[in-house]
């Protein structure tokens, strides 16, 4: 702190010491800097606030005056027109017009070195519908599995399991076909488990509630079942419809490993629910996500309940080239290897890809704070992210791996060890 310093920006430094996570504080405290002709100290706490914040349309307006009009128009990035950046553009002598002449025939360096038109969709838990809706309400999404990157035995399973009796109802009521009972998507985390249930039911035109762990557990007796009772009905009245359970291993862990009576309860009202006892399940599709299956109450994976599994892994190579042109489709970027990355992403999931290219990010940005120039962003920076970023799934296949070899009763995870048979040498696993 400089004994020359307002009150003003003393205070914000002390409220940015006090929550350093809120960009808010560095804004504001940015703000106060450059008014107090301190151009460099705003563009440091600018910088960790866009970190902090990217979307923060006001920290990037506060760089983008901090930086200078013309470095942020070099990258690409329109800086509000002013009246007095407009007055100090014909003040300072330069021919701007002439500038423009020049440069507007130049085309912009390549975004990728590879060959390969870009595609649209990524699949990864980053990749969902970002506004998203409160718990208990009904979707309409408009996501398919075309949407989908990769994962193509995902696909084929569900096709086999819910999709096709669904679109050939007379071929369901020949061959005596239920459209009862659950499906488990389980694998390590950030593989797109949630996704692919919301695209599922925008595949089919039905309904789409999403329900967490805290949308049904509450301290009062009776309360959580009632809670799982009512979301049964809400689906059951907005039929075609599935009712999406995240972290079903919590919400429905064994009943062996629990002391408490009340879960042991919970688990008693949902096979009630499934079993439908009462009321008709016909045209409600019950998916659960879950982390760890082996940690589910056996009782869930009977017949009629959540009887079929898909196991959804990390990405193939495919899908993490859709995935990563995803996450860069609004980035400056120039030159970067697809064919590289890929390669040497294996074992990254999809939420680790995203983390990539947002490291990748902060690698440009950081450099571009403290140069004061604003530039695309290449491989280099990628190169950096890749020594610090490092595939999340590491300890979910350690676990996994013992599961299948020592714990695969009844063979409900045979495609598991088929995994693990044929990636004995797989890198990180």
């Amino acid at each position: 702190m400089s004994d020359g310093e307002s009150p003003l920006i003393n205070a914000l430094r002390q409220a940015v010491r006090s929550a350093p996570e809120q960009a808010e504080f560095r804004v504001a405290l940015a703000e106060a800097l450059i008014g107090a002709d301190d151009t460099q100290g705003a563009i440091v706490e600018l910088g960790e606030a866009l970190r902090l914040a990217p979307e923060s349309a006001r920290a990037r307006e506060l760089m983008l005056s901090a930086l200078g009009g013309g470095v942020a128009a070099t990258a690409g990035v329109a800086a509000t027109p002013t009246e007095e950046n407009l007055t100090a553009k014909k003040d300072s002598g330069f021919d701007w017009s002439a500038a423009e002449a020049e440069l507007g025939d130049i085309a912009p360096p390549p975004r990728f070195t590879s060959s390969q038109k870009p595609k649209p969709v990524a699949a990864d838990d980053e990749g969902e519908d970002p506004e998203g809706v409160p718990a208990h309400d009904v979707e309409r999404p408009a996501l398919t599995l075309a949407d989908v990157g990769g994962l193509l035995d995902v696909k084929e399973r569900l096709q086999v399991s819910f999709l096709a009796p669904m679109r050939n109802p007379e071929l369901r009521k020949i061959y005596g076909k239920s459209l009862r009972g659950g499906l488990l998507l389980y694998g390590p985390p950030g593989c797109g488990k949630t996704f692919i249930a919301r695209a599922v039911a925008g595949e089919i035109g039905a309904s789409f509630i999403s329900v967490g762990i805290s949308e049904v557990l509450e301290l009062w007796f009776g309360a959580s079942e009632k809670n799982l009772s009512e979301l049964f009905e809400l689906a059951r009245r907005q039929a075609p419809c599935v009712l999406f359970f995240d972290e079903l291993d919590a919400l429905g862990q064994r009943r062996s490993q629990t002391r408490s009576s009340m879960m042991r309860t919970v688990v008693n009202q949902f096979l009630t629910e499934l079993d439908s006892a009462g009321s008709d399940n016909e045209g409600v599709f019950v998916l659960g996500a879950t982390n760890a299956p082996w940690d589910v109450d056996p009782a869930l994976r009977r017949p009629g309940r959540f009887d079929r599994t898909v196991l959804v892994l990390p990405p193939d190579a495919p899908a993490r080239e859709e995935i990563l042109r995803y996450h860069l489709r609004d980035r400056p970027i120039a030159g970067i290897d697809l064919e590289s990355l890929v390669e040497r992403t294996d074992g990254f999931s999809g939420a680790d890809l995203a983390y990539l290219c947002e490291t990748a990010t902060e690698n440009a940005l950081i450099d571009a704070v403290r140069s004061g120039e604003v530039r695309l962003m290449g491989m280099a920076d990628f190169e950096a992210a890749l020594t610090d970023v490092r595939p999340s799934t590491g300890p979910w296949f350690d676990a996994a791996r013992s599961v299948a070899l020592f714990a695969n009763e009844g063979g409900a995870y045979d495609d598991l060890a088929a995994y693990f048979k044929n990636h004995k040498g797989a890198k990180g696993l």
